[in-house]
C-alpha cells in the first residue's frame, strides 16, 4: 500500500463517537451530549476541515453567543480574518451575548493597532458596545478597558488634553448609573480620577452624582440576586417540558417583570422600555423557541409604543411601533418560522396598523410553506378579509382554500358560518355546505357541523334528510357512524314523536348488531341521558355494557393526558400553580368527568402504580375545588 493511499485513509477516518454522534443527531438534532463531542473533534482538527461542523452548530443554534464564539475563535486561531469580520456580521448584532462582544472588542483590538484610524475604530467600536451590551449585568470590564483605552491616548496640548479628560469624564458618569457588578468599584476609581484633575471641583462633581450612584448601587444588588441561578449559557432548543426547563423559564420571567417593575424608579419611559427589551432579548438567546416570549416582547414595545403617544414622543413611539412588528419578523424568519401563533399574531398587529398589504404577505408567506397544514391558516385568513376589506375579500380566499389541495373540511364550515353570520344569506351557506359535502361526505366532525347549522336554522326537515342521506349513503364506515346515529337519535328525542324514536333506535341497532349484540339495554340510556346526566349509575352503567360517545371519550383521553403531565410535574397542592397547568375552562369541563371516573374507582378500588396514585392524587384536588 502506498504512502499516499495511507495518508488518505487516515483523512477519511471517523471516530466511532463521532458516528454514533451523528446518528443521535439525526434522531434529534438538539441532542447537546452529541454536539458536544462532535465540537471536541472539531476543536482538535484544522480550521477548513472543522469549518463545515461550526457552520452546521451555528445554523441549529443561531442565537448561542458560546458557539458563535467557538467558531470565531477558531478562525482567529487560524488568522482567517475576513471570515472572522464575516461571522461577526452575520451574529454581533443579533447575539447580545457578552463574552461575543467582549471577543469582538478583543479582535479590534487586537488586530486593527496598526491602522492609522485605530483610535478613531477603537473608541467606536467601544461607544457600539456600550449601546447594545451596556446594560449587561457583568459588563464591568468593557467600561473599564474603554476607561484606560482613552486615558492611554496621547493627547498634545491642553486643547486635545481636555478633550481627553471629557471623554473619560463622560464613559465614567455613565457607567456610575449603571447597574452592575462591581459598580462600586468603578464609582471609587471615578473618585480619585476626579480628584486627581481638580480636588475643589471634584468634591462638587462627585456630589452631583452620587444620588444617581447610589440607586444604580440599590438597583446592582437586586439584579444580581435576580440574575442567581439563570444558565445564561445553555443554547436554545424546543420546549422540553422538563422540571428543569420549567424552573429556568420561570427565573427568566421574573427577571423581565422585575425590569419591567421599573426598580431604578426613573421617568424616562424609553429607559424602562430599553432595558425591559435587554431582558428580553437575553432571555430569547435561551428560550428562542418559546412562543410566549417572543409574543409577549411584542405586545411590550407596542404598549411602551402606545404610552409613549400620549406622552407627546411620536418619534420614539414610531421607533418601537416598527421594532414591535421587527420582534415578529425576527421570529418567523429563524427558529419559529412555522409557528402559527405568531404569524397571525403578527398578522393582527399589523392590522391594527392598518398595514392591510402587509397582513396579506404574511399570511401568503405562511402558505407558501408547503409542508404545513394551512386550514387553520386559510380560516383566519378569511376572517381577516372579511373584517378589513368586507365578505367579497372572504370568499376570493375562500376559493384559494379550495384550490389547495392540503386543505380539510374545517375551511368550508367556517365559509358557511361567515355567510350566514355576516351577510345573512343562508342560501349561499346551505350551498358551501353542500359542496362541502360532496367532498368530506366521509367526515363525522363535517357532517355534525352540518347537522348544527340546520338546528339552529329549527330546519327540522332539512335535517332529517340530511341524516338520512349520510347514513344511507355507504360514503360513512360503521365505525365513523356512531356519533351520527347517537346526534339523529338526540334530534328526534327533541323533535320528533316516541313512533320515530323507535324507528331510530331499530336502525342503530341493526347498523351495530355485532357490537350490541344481548346488549339492546345499552342503547336504551341513549334515549334518556341529557348532557353528563345518565339514568344509571356509572357500575350499572358498565354492567349494561354502554358505551359513552366519542366525544366523551376523547374528553377523557385529554383528560388523561393532562393529569398525567401534572402528575409528573413539581406542582404542589395549591390553586394558583394548579392553574398553570390546567385552565378554568378546562377545569370546568373535567369536572363532571371527574366525578363519574372518580366513582367508578371508588367502586371497583383496583391496585395503582405510583403514577396512577399521583394521578388519583390530582383528581381528588380537582374535585375539592368544585364550587
Amino acid at each position: 500500500m502506498s504512502t499516499e493511499a495511507t495518508a488518505d485513509q487516515a483523512a477519511e477516518y471517523i471516530p466511532e463517537k463521532v458516528k454514533k454522534a451523528e446518528k443521535k443527531l439525526e434522531e434529534n438534532p438538539y441532542d447537546l451530549d452529541a454536539w458536544s463531542i462532535l465540537i471536541r473533534e472539531a476543536q482538535n482538527q484544522p480550521i477548513d476541515k472543522a469549518r463545515k461542523t461550526y457552520e452546521r452548530l451555528v445554523a441549529q443554534f443561531p442565537s448561542s453567543g458560546r458557539f458563535w464564539k467557538l467558531f470565531i475563535e477558531a478562525e482567529i486561531k487560524a488568522k482567517n480574518y475576513d471570515k472572522v469580520e464575516k461571522l461577526f456580521q452575520r451574529c454581533l448584532m443579533k447575539v447580545l451575548h457578552i463574552d461575543l462582544w467582549k471577543c469582538y472588542l478583543s479582535y479590534v483590538r487586537e488586530t486593527k493597532g496598526k491602522l492609522p484610524s485605530y483610535k478613531e475604530k477603537m473608541a467606536q467600536a467601544y461607544d457600539f458596545a456600550l449601546d447594545k451590551i451596556g446594560m449587561e449585568i457583568m459588563s464591568y470590564q468593557i467600561w473599564v478597558d474603554y476607561i484606560n483605552f482613552l486615558k492611554g491616548v496621547e493627547a498634545v496640548g491642553s486643547y486635545a488634553e481636555n478633550q481627553r479628560i471629557t471623554a473619560v469624564r463622560r464613559v465614567y458618569q455613565r457607567g456610575c448609573v449603571n447597574p452592575m457588578i462591581n459598580i462600586e468599584q468603578l464609582w471609587r476609581d471615578y473618585s480619585k480620577y476626579e480628584e486627581g484633575i481638580n480636588v475643589h471641583l471634584a468634591k462638587k462633581m462627585i456630589e452631583d452624582r452620587s444620588r444617581d450612584y447610589m440607586n444604580a448601587r440599590r438597583v446592582a444588588k437586586e439584579y444580581e440576586t435576580v440574575m442567581k441561578g439563570l444558565d445564561r449559557n445553555a443554547p436554545s432548543v424546543p420546549p422540553q417540558n422538563s422540571p428543569q426547563e420549567a424552573v429556568q423559564v420561570e427565573m427568566w420571567k421574573k427577571y423581565i417583570q422585575w425590569e419591567k417593575s421599573n426598580p431604578l424608579r426613573t421617568e424616562d419611559q424609553t429607559l424602562i422600555t430599553k432595558r425591559v427589551m435587554f431582558a428580553y432579548e437575553q432571555c430569547l438567546l435561551v428560550l428562542g423557541h418559546h412562543p410566549d416570549v417572543w409574543y409577549e416582547a411584542a405586545q411590550y414595545l407596542d404598549q411602551s409604543s402606545k404610552l409613549l403617544a400620549e406622552k407627546g414622543d411620536m418619534n420614539n413611539s414610531k421607533v418601537f411601533s416598527d421594532e414591535a412588528a421587527n420582534i415578529y419578523e425576527r421570529a418567523i424568519s429563524t427558529l419559529l418560522k412555522k409557528n402559527m401563533l405568531l404569524y397571525f399574531s403578527f398578522a393582527d398587529y399589523e392590522e391594527s396598523r392598518l398595514k392591510h398589504e402587509k397582513v396579506h404577505s404574511i399570511y401568503n408567506r405562511l402558505l407558501a410553506i408547503e409542508d404545513i397544514d394551512p386550514t387553520l391558516v386559510y380560516i383566519q385568513y378569511m376572517k381577516f378579509g372579511r373584517r378589513a376589506e368586507g365578505i367579497k375579500s372572504g370568499r376570493i380566499i375562500f376559493k384559494k382554500a379550495r384550490e389547495d389541495m392540503r386543505t380539510r373540511h374545517h375551511v368550508y364550515v367556517t365559509a358557511a358560518l361567515m355567510e350566514y353570520y355576516c351577510s345573512k344569506d343562508k342560501s349561499v351557506a346551505f350551498k358551501i355546505f353542500e359542496l362541502g359535502l360532496k367532498k368530506y361526505g366521509d367526515i363525522p366532525e363535517y357532517i355534525l357541523a352540518y347537522i348544527d347549522y340546520l338546528s339552529h336554522l329549527n330546519e327540522d326537515n332539512n335535517t332529517r334528510v340530511l341524516f338520512e342521506r349520510v347514513l344511507t349513503s355507504g360514503s360513512l364506515s360503521p365505525e365513523k357512524s356512531g356519533e351520527i346515529w347517537a346526534r339523529f337519535l338526540a334530534f328526534e328525542s327533541n323533535i320528533g314523536d316516541l313512533a320515530s324514536i323507535l324507528k331510530v333506535e331499530r336502525r342503530r341497532f341493526t347498523a351495530f348488531k355485532d357490537e350490541y349484540e344481548g346488549k339492546e339495554t345499552a342503547l336504551l340510556v341513549d334515549r334518556y341521558k341529557f348532557m353528563d346526566l345518565y339514568p344509571c349509575s356509572a357500575s350499572e352503567l358498565k354492567a349494561l355494557g354502554y358505551k359513552v360517545c366519542t366525544t366523551y371519550l376523547n374528553l377523557h383521553l385529554h383528560r388523561k393526558m393532562i393529569l398525567t403531565a401534572m402528575a409528573s410535574s413539581p406542582v404542589e397542592d395549591s390553586s394558583i400553580e394548579t392553574d398553570l397547568w390546567i385552565s378554568n375552562q378546562i377545569k370546568c369541563i373535567y369536572i363532571a368527568l371527574l366525578h363519574q371516573l372518580i366513582s367508578q374507582r371508588a367502586v371497583q378500588k383496583p391496585s395503582l402504580n405510583p403514577k396512577q396514585q399521583a394521578i388519583a392524587g390530582v383528581e381528588a384536588r380537582l374535585a375539592r375545588k368544585t364550587p
